[in-house]
């Protein structure tokens, strides 16, 4: 056997039994296809077991810092219809609720059960957490520095395109029928 060969075997051997991509992308041998923008775990609001973003690689996605008690907490209603129109197509909406703006006092259980009761809520939510400032997930972090903007208020919006591009930041303002969001999200959904 050639030298070549039995380190093509060893590396072969050894990547088995360090299964990295597997844990990064949740897809065996994709770690490469998960971009930098969403190589990051959070714990799933509901039950917090951590979450891999990378399962969303290929998808639009629409990242949204929410809260129960704001004056835009109604933008749930609108982001779950925006959800069940486009998840087919190819577009998710990924929660994550924050106390940043003083408006989300409950525990993760309680969030989930506000979300599913009041509003049907159906699209990915993760646990409570920052971000703004240097407390903010890395998430968030990053969708601020590539954006120039961090959330201003409950209910920011960044859209990221299938390929893992940041696409742009929308203040909570933007409601999630407005015009130039539905838009850009198609755009993005009709981009391969």
């Amino acid at each position: 056997m050639s030298p070549i060969l039995r380190l093509l075997l060893a590396l072969g051997a050894a990547a088995a039994m360090f299964p990295l991509q597997a844990a990064q992308t949740g897809k065996p041998g994709q770690a490469a296809a998960c971009p930098a923008s969403l190589r990051h775990t959070f714990p799933r609001l509901q039950d917090e077991k951590p979450q891999s973003l990378c399962q969303y690689g290929g998808k639009v996605a629409l990242v949204v810092n929410t809260a129960s008690y704001c004056g835009f907490t109604h933008q749930y209603k609108g982001l779950e219809a925006l959800y069940a129109r486009y998840k087919d197509r190819g577009l998710v909406v990924l929660g994550f609720p924050s106390n940043d703006f003083a408006q989300e006092s409950g525990s993760n259980k309680d969030i989930a059960d506000f979300c599913e009761s009041t509003f049907g809520v159906k699209f990915p939510m993760f646990g409570k957490s920052s971000v703004r400032g240097p407390q903010a997930n890395p998430l968030f972090r990053q969708l601020a520095e590539k954006t120039g903007r961090a959330p201003l208020w409950n209910f920011h919006k960044y859209l990221i395109g299938r390929d893992g591009a940041i696409v742009a930041s929308y203040t909570s303002l933007t409601e999630p029928d407005d015009q130039a969001l539905l838009r850009d999200i198609e755009k993005q959904l009709a981009a391969r």
